[in-house]
C-alpha cells in the first residue's frame, strides 16, 4: 500500500504535492487502518473525507484527517468499535457509536434510516458516545442521493459565547439540509456552522501567523479582532448575531438533549490527546418527498432552482463544491509536503 503512495506529483508552491483522487483515497484509507481503525469502519470515513477534499473545503478533510489518526493511536476514540442500532419504533432509532467514530455509526443508521423514511415518509436517529462529523454536508448528501429530504445536526466543543456574554457555551454546531434531485443527484444542499466561519479557519490562520478579518471572531472581553490567537482565546462571532447563537441552541438541544449525548462543556478535545472521550451527538431527519407533496415535489423544486439560477451572479447553494469537484477530479488534490509525510506515516504505522 504504502509503494503505491509515494508517487504524488510535486508542485513548486508553498512546498506542495497534488495527489490524483485514487491516490487521494488509498493515503486517507490506509492512514485510517495503519492507525488502528478496521476497515469496515474506515471505508465510509474515507469516502468522506475524500469528498471533503474534492469540494474544495481545505482545512475539512487532509488536515483533521491527522488528529483523527493520532485520537484511535491514543485511545481516545476506538477505531475497532462496534456500533450498535436501537429500533424505537418504526421511524425512530437511536445509535451508540460506543466511543467510535461518528462515521461507522451513522452508515449504520443509515442503513435503517432510509428504507424506514421510504416506507412511512419520515424517519429520525440519534447518535450518541460519538465523535467528529466531519463535513455535516457528506451525510445529509449520501440520504439526498437516495431520493430523500434530509436535515442533520451535530454539536462540538464550546467556541461561542451567547450574546452580550464572553464566555463560550456552544460550540460552531453546524446544521445541513439536503434537497434530492433526479436520477440521484443533489438539487442543492446547505451546510453551515452556527457561528460567522468555521472554528477550524481561524486555527489554520493562527498556525500561519495571518491575521484574521473583523467579523470573524471576538477576543477575551468580547471585542472584535483580527488577531487569531486573540480570537481563540476568545469566541468565534455567530453568523448574524443573535441568529446564529439561536441556530446554535438548536443544534446543542438536538445533539446533546434529544440524543443524551455531551454539551460542549462536557467534551473532550476535539483537537488534544487529553485521554477525554468527546462523546457528542449527531441526528438525522430523513423525509419521503414523495409521501408529502402530492407528486409535485420535482417540479416545485426545479422551479425554484431556476428563479434563482437564471439571476446573472447568483447560485445555489453547494454549487461551488460541485464545480470543485469537477475541477479537482482533474487537476488532483493539493496537499502540505510535510502533512503528507504525516499521514504517510500512519499509513506505514510508523507515526509517533
Amino acid at each position: 500500500m504504502c509503494s503505491m503512495l509515494a508517487q504524488p506529483k510535486t508542485t513548486p508552491m508553498n512546498d506542495k504535492l497534488t495527489m490524483a483522487p485514487s491516490k487521494a483515497r488509498a493515503l486517507i484509507f490506509a492512514a485510517l487502518t495503519g492507525a488502528g481503525t478496521t476497515p469496515e469502519n474506515a471505508s465510509y470515513f474515507t469516502e468522506a473525507i475524500l469528498d471533503t477534499e474534492l469540494s474544495g473545503l481545505v482545512g475539512h478533510g487532509f488536515y483533521w484527517l491527522q488528529y483523527y489518526c493520532e485520537h484511535v493511536k491514543s485511545g481516545k476514540v476506538d477505531g475497532r468499535a462496534k456500533p450498535s442500532v436501537k429500533k424505537l419504533s418504526s421511524v425512530a432509532f437511536r445509535i451508540d457509536a460506543r466511543r467510535g467514530f461518528a462515521h461507522p455509526a451513522i452508515e449504520r443508521g443509515f442503513e435503517r434510516l432510509i428504507p424506514a423514511a421510504r416506507k412511512n415518509g419520515i424517519a429520525g436517529m440519534a447518535v450518541h458516545n460519538s465523535y467528529n462529523a466531519a463535513t455535516l454536508g457528506f451525510h445529509t448528501g449520501f440520504l439526498a442521493r437516495r431520493g430523500l429530504v434530509a436535515f442533520g445536526f451535530t454539536n462540538s466543543t464550546p467556541a461561542i459565547a451567547p450574546v452580550g456574554g464572553t464566555k463560550p457555551v456552544l460550540g460552531t454546531n453546524p446544521l445541513s439540509f439536503a434537497v434530492p434531485g433526479t436520477r440521484g443527484k443533489i438539487a442543492f444542499l446547505i451546510d453551515q456552522s452556527s457561528s460567522a466561519v468555521t472554528w477550524t479557519a481561524v486555527k489554520r490562520a493562527a498556525d500561519d501567523n495571518q491575521d484574521i478579518p473583523l467579523g470573524w471572531a471576538l477576543d477575551k472581553f468580547g471585542k472584535p479582532t483580527t488577531n487569531p490567537q486573540k480570537g481563540l482565546e476568545g469566541s468565534m462571532a455567530p453568523a448574524g448575531g443573535y441568529k446564529g447563537f439561536g441556530q446554535g441552541l438548536i443544534v446543542e438541544v438536538m445533539c446533546a438533549a434529544l440524543t443524551g449525548s455531551n454539551r460542549g462543556p462536557q467534551m473532550g478535545s476535539f483537537m488534544a490527546d487529553d485521554g477525554k472521550p468527546i462523546g457528542c451527538g449527531q441526528f438525522f431527519i430523513a423525509l419521503e418527498p414523495k409521501v408529502f407533496s402530492g407528486g409535485v415535489f420535482d417540479r416545485q423544486i426545479r422551479a425554484l432552482i431556476k428563479s434563482i439560477a437564471s439571476q446573472e451572479g447568483a447560485r445555489m447553494p453547494n454549487s461551488r463544491r460541485e464545480a470543485n469537484q469537477k475541477r479537482l477530479r482533474q487537476e488532483g488534490l493539493p496537499i502540505e509536503r510535510a502533512l503528507y509525510e504525516r499521514l504517510q506515516s500512519f499509513a506505514a504505522g510508523t507515526s509517533h
